[in-house]
């Protein structure tokens, strides 16, 4: 069901999840909102997404673990406190049955907020 609807807004996303994997995803919503309280929700590829300066990170749910894509970045970075989930690329799944790690994820979309504004700082020394 999930490929077929295009959601429009994070709650019409949520809302196609069983009560256990939505609970997570609320959690992983939260914790985003937190750490980026200026930062626009939106819908892209099709899941939630969070803008400031350029996208910060989206999420998504899954039949076993909760995606996060915060960028590459982020993943060598925070690798050490990453080590016990599978990464790749831009990639971090959280276990449903682990739970969300609300700290590190606060602490990885605030770095990421920190990285769009040092973007953004060099794109106008250039001009």
């Amino acid at each position: 069901m999930m490929n077929q609807t295009k959601f429009k807004t994070v709650d019409e996303y949520l809302d196609t999840f069983p009560k256990d994997a939505r609970e997570l995803l609320l959690q992983m919503r939260i914790a985003i909102r937190q750490a980026a309280p200026q930062a626009e929700e939106v819908i892209s590829y099709n899941m939630p997404a969070y803008k400031f300066h350029g996208v910060l990170v989206y999420f998504a749910g899954y039949k076993k673990h909760i995606g996060f894509y915060p960028s590459t970045s982020p993943i060598r970075i925070f690798k050490n406190e990453l080590a016990k989930y599978k990464t790749s690329k831009g990639t971090i799944q959280f276990p449903i049955e682990d739970g969300i790690p609300v700290t590190l994820v606060k602490k990885i979309v605030k770095f990421r907020i920190q990285e769009n504004l040092e973007r953004q700082k060099q794109k106008a020394k250039k001009k």
